[in-house]
This record gives structure tokens, C-alpha cells and sequence, in this order.
């Protein structure tokens, strides 16, 4: 028996869909251009962008509204997910309020690397005087940093003390401050050299940011904080998460957020060169979850080693932490060569009730996280 012909019913629906498609881009134009104007007004009072609460009751709302349409509610959170990226980015490209319209300058040292050229772009977007000081301009640091009232430090760790060290003549008034991914160290230089409002932070993002929106930036407390106030609520104008933490309690956080991070993902690395494997193989027979474990470790050695190899040298304290580990692998390591199979459940079980509650947030979270991997898969 003959199939029906369904070309012209199938052409129409198809039609229709491509009009509803067009219809869609048009509400998404009409949408940027709402929330861009969102962004001016924001602007003018000096409101930050992101707004947390806001973006919680939308999506609550409309995954609401998609149960009730029967549409699939995760759809919707995803596409409204990715228009509040967007949206983020109309009201980025507005240009911000500035905080303290009496600062006379903003000099950031090392503002010409990837990571200051970011904050010398969001001042100078929020109408402040930024100037850069180099290596080459030295000679005319006297003169940069004689009437600025913010100094940020932004330079590779290897660097930062001895430049910290020629701060000597700043004005009092000065807020001494530096981007290190280490902080004891750096803050106790600081306030060594400089008698006015000093404060040490950490930007826990790279430079391939587009903005500040939903990042966190550390802040350790020096000196005069009262003074440096307004460089937080900048900050925070500019979307980001101000985190206060003490500078021996974020060194030690580091110690296994960054330094023992790292120092594993480049050990697994060197493993799979030193073995041989595929890296092609591996990929084409990889899960979603070990797509993204190799992902991460190949975005590692895609950047500049001098950057890791700073941070994992910093602090000779990181050798006792990584060996630590090294130790614990082992340890179980052990129990798979004697095929204790009670030990080690009973390890993890003892790690997964340490973990508690975030053991079941993370799984929540990984699972979109996997989604979204395994749409960027190339075939």
C-alpha cells in the first residue's frame, strides 16, 4: 500500500513554524532593547545589574507558567537563562555610574596584561581618569602616582612584592590595593610600604570575562576600610559579589580551591601524554561527564604555564597540602590493590555525609552543566 502524500501538509506546518520562529527573534530584539533601557536607568542611580532576587521570581514564575501550558518547565528556565546572559550584556554596554566622582585618578600597575586591561576598561567606562603604569613608564612613576587615589597592583605573583616594595611616596589619602592570587604576603607588603587605606583582593575569574556581572571577587582587609568603601561598592555596581574574608583564611582556601586544583589536573595531563592515550579516542568515547573533566583539562594547557606555575609556587606551605594528597590517593589506591571493596565504600560514605546537603545541589547543578556540554559536542 502506497505511504500518503504529505509534502503539501508538511510544507505548511513547517511554514508555520518558520513564522513562529520569525515572531520569536522579533520579541528577542524588542526584549534587548527594553532591558538595554533597564540599563541606563540603572545606570543614572548607580543600581547594580545583576539583581538576584528579581532573576529568582522570574524563573519561578515562568516555569510556573510552562507546567501550566505544558510546556517542558527546564526548556524554558535554560532559554530564559541564556536572554538574561544577554540581557546582562545590553545593560553591560551602557556604561556604569561612578561611585566616587572625587577620585582624582585611577592607576593600575600591569594594567596593560589581560586581567588589569579588564578593570582599566570598567573604570574608564564608569568616567573615572584611569592611567596604565609599565615596566617602560618607571621612569615616570613619580609623576603617574602622585595625585592618584587608587593604586592597584596587577601583576604576576613573581613580581608583586618588589613592585609593591617601590610604592614608597604614594599620597596619604591613597587606596593601595593588589589583584594576587596569594594574599597574606602581598597585604603585609602593602601595608608595610604605605600608611594610608590598603586593601588586598582576588578576582576569582579570568581575563576572557565580558563583564563583572556574577563573579566574585575576594576582599581581605588591610587598612582604613572605611576609606576603600567605595571601591567595593564600584564592584558591586558593576555586578560583582564582594566575598570578606580574612588573608590567612583565603591562602588557605587557595591552597586547595587553586593550587591543589590545578597541580592535579596538569599531573592528570602529563599522565595521559606519559601513557599515550588518544586524545581523539578519548573524546569520541567519552560520557558527557568525562567530556567536561577533559575539557577542563585541556583549557588548562591552552593557557600560559608561567600563570599556574606561579600560583602553585607561591607558597611553600602547598607542598605539605599536595603531598597530603598524594598520601590519601595511595591510601586508596591500597585498597583497590587488595580489593577492599568494605573500605572503600565505606570512605565514601564518610566523604558523601561530609558533603551533605551540596552533594545534592552539585548533582542538580552538573546535570545542566552536562546538558549544555553535550550540546556543544562536535561531530
Amino acid at each position: 500500500m502506497d505511504k500518503p502524500d504529505i509534502t503539501v501538509e508538511l510544507t505548511a506546518l513547517r511554514d508555520q513554524i518558520d513564522e513562529v520562529d520569525s515572531q520569536l527573534v522579533e520579541l528577542l530584539a524588542k526584549r534587548r532593547s527594553i532591558t538595554s533601557k533597564v540599563g541606563q536607568l540603572k545606570s543614572q542611580v548607580g543600581m547594580p545589574i545583576y539583581a538576584p532576587d528579581r532573576e529568582t521570581q522570574l524563573l519561578i514564575k515562568r516555569r510556573e507558567q510552562a507546567e501550566q501550558a505544558g510546556v517542558c518547565p527546564e526548556l524554558i528556565e535554560d532559554i530564559l537563562r541564556r536572554l538574561m546572559r544577554d540581557s546582562y550584556r545590553s545593560q553591560d554596554a551602557s556604561g556604569y555610574r561612578c561611585v566616587n566622582s572625587d577620585c582624582r585618578k585611577v592607576v593600575v600597575i600591569g594594567g596593560s596584561g589581560q586581567l588589569g586591561a579588564v578593570f582599566v576598561d570598567l573604570f574608564t567606562r564608569s568616567h573615572y581618569t584611569v592611567e596604565i603604569l609599565e615596566h617602560d613608564d618607571w621612569p615616570r612613576s613619580k609623576e603617574i602616582l602622585a595625585d592618584a587615589s587608587l593604586v592597584i597592583v596587577s601583576v604576576p605573583i613573581r613580581l608583586t612584592t618588589n613592585i609593591i616594595g617601590q610604592l614608597t611616596q604614594l599620597p596619604d589619602d591613597c587606596i593601595l590595593a593588589d589583584f594576587t592570587s596569594i594574599k597574606a604576603s602581598p597585604l603585609f607588603e602593602m601595608m608595610k610600604v604605605h600608611n594610608g587605606p590598603v586593601v588586598g583582593l582576588h578576582p576569582m575569574f579570568g581575563p576572557d570575562v565580558s563583564g563583572l556581572i556574577k563573579q566574585t571577587i575576594i576582599a581581605c582587609e588591610g587598612r582604613a576600610p572605611d576609606k576603600y568603601q567605595w571601591v567595593l561598592d564600584q564592584f558591586t555596581v558593576w555586578g560583582a559579589k564582594i566575598h570578606a574574608v580574612s588573608a590567612h583564611k583565603h591562602d588557605d582556601a587557595m591552597s586547595m580551591v587553586q593550587v591543589m586544583r590545578h597541580f592535579s589536573t596538569i599531573a592528570y595531563g602529563y599522565h595521559l601524554m606519559a601513557e599515550g592515550a588518544e586524545i581523539s579516542q578519548l573524546v569520541e568515547m567519552s560520557s558527557p561527564i568525562y567530556r567536561l573533566e577533559l575539557i577542563m583539562v585541556g583549557r588548562l594547557f591552552a593557557q600560559n604555564p608561567i600563570l599556574y606555575t606561579d600560583i602553585i609556587f607561591s607558597n611553600r606551605e602547598n607542598v605539605a597540602m599536595m603531598k597530603r594528597f598524594a598520601y590519601r590517593f595511595l591510601e586508596l589506591l591500597e585498597d583497590v590493590e587488595l580489593g577492599d571493596k568494605t573500605a572503600f565504600v565505606s570512605m565514601f560514605n564518610q566523604v558523601s555525609d561530609w558533603f551533605g546537603d551540596y552533594a545534592e545541589t552539585f548533582l542538580h547543578e552538573s546535570k545542566a552543566m552536562l546538558l549544555k556540554a553535550n550540546e556543544l559536542k562536535k561531530h
